[in-house]
């Protein structure tokens, strides 16, 4: 297989020369250089506050990628996925303005720019079903659903590679799962002169087998998978004798040392024991590896070095997530007489941040703005549009402790729907009571900025998706009661365990669990109490509906999304036997429809209404959590007396402030 690009500046030829041509004890160190999880964020610009945002970026990532090209004039530029979705960029070209065939999505032109030498698939890519992504990856996918005599679109000019993921009609990979690329590259001779080479690099691809119940409604019938140490284990011999002497793992994941399952979401710490993986470019969970202070679980488990980026002895980079890093590993190669070889004692790995050791960012490169300059303007436009009115600021900051004015809504506009829905059409769920649950998507995982924030005054729909992030579907469960509390003990997982008599500082909030796994009620029909002096999964009391105690067998429709309802997060019985609604209309859409029939909302009625508060404990030392400096003042608008500021700067050079928060308030 060969695969040849004429990217000028940054690309290597591609040449038909044999590996052998080097001499035996030849040299070379070569450059793989990973993005990941760019979630269509090609400018650094917000469009959920129409202003430039200098923390992220491809087109600042393309000035890191320009920096170590100079460092490593070897060099191979890969995409982890999780590239297509994210922004209001994505969704205008996905579902506002839908693509034409014969052009190409802005993000995949902008890697096309940057050379890009291949990409893996990650789990959103699925989010806009395959029609869509068979299109714009220039496919035509042997699924139900694709016609396949239709011309073939245009599609990145980098191959993608997948091999986890199978059609059920043909029995074969959905992508190609795997490519062969050669580079020219300059070796050192044994004899200390320069020496052109070629050198053959195996890409292989894997993603969340999860995808089957995140996007069931897009995938169910159409596709299968198969585990990916299975999928490994099969497919780098076959790379190795088709000639490759590297071979890169693109894997949309992270890691995870569990009992080991095909269908696990974060399987590479089981590929990485695969023999003949030589490095690892994974993603998924938005984080820096390699990271000699990272806390996070991960990166602490047996035969993982967050320090050197080791994974059971692989070389392997995490770039985080938004053009925020670049992962670099610096493959150091020795020619054995027969094929290149990696010298893992030589090799380097890091992740290069777009931020500066004095807090600036790098430059971003002029030239990726005006090659989508027309798209981007476009989105601004499309976002511009207004939907209504607010007279308060909807807000995330607080969220964790009880501020619910950016989520209420999307409650309250969930259950009306679903309300709506079973009384016209599903007369047997007609006397359950309906309830609805809904997140913090934004809660400071990627910075200060990284909250919703809504102003008061009027509503567009770039503010509609502040408040909902993603292209989710409207689902509802049915469930009981002891169902419905095991639900939100999973949410309350979201906490530390606190110890009363501690005199020190404690956390409140588990950084490892996801804002957006933080599921709770914003109704005053439901109340109840989250105890985080008890062990998780025993901390949820006083759980009543209409001021009586809910019984384990009380039974209750819930408004939710596709992804909660189908199993994503893990949550106990949610595995999408229990869906009763799976309705045509996104999450966002039925919250923009609410917003237009409401035409303004007020904090009274909009804004207010919490479910949940913290059972009463007096602490003998403070209990904090960290948001964004200088917004104590929304705390005390939403109801929060019992927060106060500690320190206005919470000494993590992330710009952050530290907030205590009084329990036995």
């Amino acid at each position: 297989m060969r695969y040849q690009i004429c990217i000028p500046l940054f690309a290597f030829a591609l040449a038909g020369h044999a590996s052998a041509s080097a001499p035996a004890g030849s040299t070379a160190v070569v450059g793989v250089l990973e993005t990941t999880d760019l979630h269509t964020n090609v400018l650094g610009y917000d469009y959920f506050k129409l202003a430039a945002e200098p923390s992220l970026g491809l087109d600042r990532t393309a000035t890191l990628i320009a920096q170590a090209r100079k460092e490593f004039p070897n060099n191979l530029l890969f995409d982890n996925g999780d590239t297509i979705q994210g922004t209001a960029l994505a969704d205008y070209q996905a579902l506002a303005k839908p693509l034409p065939c014969g052009e190409r999505l802005a993000i995949y032109k902008v890697m096309n720019q940057l050379g890009f030498d291949g990409g893996g698939i990650g789990n959103h890519e699925f989010n806009y079903g395959l029609a869509y992504l068979s299109q714009v990856t220039g496919n035509r996918f042997d699924v139900a659903g694709v016609d396949k005599r239709k011309p073939r679109c245009a599609g990145p000019a980098f191959p993608q590679v997948l091999a986890n993921i199978y059609s059920i009609k043909s029995k074969k990979p959905l992508f190609e799962p795997y490519r062969i690329i050669e580079k020219k590259i300059t070796a050192t001779g044994p004899d200390g002169r320069s020496v052109n080479a070629t050198i053959k690099v195996g890409i292989i691809g894997f993603t969340p087998p999860t995808i089957l119940s995140w996007d069931k409604r897009w995938l169910d019938g159409k596709v299968y998978t198969v585990g990916i140490r299975e999928t490994a284990t099969r497919l780098v011999p076959e790379m190795r004798a088709k000639g490759a002497d590297v071979v890169v793992a693109i894997s949309h994941g992270g890691l995870d040392n569990s009992p080991y399952s095909p269908t696990m979401e974060n399987g590479n710490w089981y590929l990485a024991q695969v023999p003949g993986i030589d490095a690892m470019l994974i993603g998924h969970s938005h984080q820096v590896f390699p990271n000699a202070a990272s806390t996070s679980p991960q990166f602490n488990l047996p035969g993982v070095d967050k320090a050197k980026g080791l994974v059971n002895g692989v070389p392997t980079v995490m770039a985080n997530m938004w053009g925020k890093h670049l992962g670099v590993i610096g493959l150091h190669l020795r020619h054995d007489g027969k094929r290149w070889v990696v010298d893992k004692s030589q090799t380097t790995v890091e992740a290069r941040g777009a931020q500066q050791a004095d807090k600036s960012f790098v430059a971003p490169d002029p030239g990726i703005a005006a090659l989508i300059a027309q798209e981007h303007e476009a989105t601004i436009a499309y976002v511009k549009t207004p939907v209504g009115e607010t007279d308060f600021r909807m807000t995330s900051y607080f969220a964790d402790v009880g501020d619910v004015s950016a989520i209420a809504v999307v409650n309250q506009a969930q259950t009306e729907y679903v309300s709506k829905f079973v009384k016209a059409g599903m007369p047997q769920f007609a006397k359950l009571p309906v309830l609805s649950m809904a997140s913090p998507f934004k809660g400071g995982n990627a910075g200060i900025n990284d909250y919703t924030d809504v102003a008061a005054g009027k509503l567009a729909l770039n503010n509609a998706a502040d408040l909902y992030l993603y292209p989710n579907s409207l689902y509802a469960v049915k469930v009981n009661g002891a169902q419905l509390k095991a639900w939100l003990e999973q949410s309350a997982g979201r906490f530390n365990t606190i110890d009363p008599v501690r005199t020190t500082p404690q956390e409140l909030v588990n950084t490892g669990f996801p804002s957006y796994n933080f599921d709770a009620p914003t109704s005053k029909d439901i109340s109840y109490e989250i105890d985080v002096t008890q062990a998780p999964g025993q901390r949820i009391g006083h759980l009543r509906y209409l001021g009586e105690e809910v019984g384990a067998t009380d039974e209750f429709l819930v408004a939710t999304n596709n992804y909660r309802a189908s199993g994503g997060g893990n949550f106990p019985g949610l595995d999408g036997s229990k869906t009763v609604v799976a309705s045509p209309d996104t999450n966002r859409d039925v919250l923009i429809a609410y917003i237009k029939q409401a035409k303004t909302l007020t904090r009274a009625t909009h804004g207010q209404a919490r479910s949940w508060r913290f059972a009463r404990v007096a602490t003998a030392g403070p209990v904090v959590f960290h948001s964004a400096p200088g917004k104590l003042d929304l705390a005390r608008e939403a109801g929060l007396n019992n927060v106060s500021v500690l320190n206005e700067d919470d000494g993590s050079g992330k710009g952050f402030s530290l907030y205590r928060v009084d329990l036995s308030q």
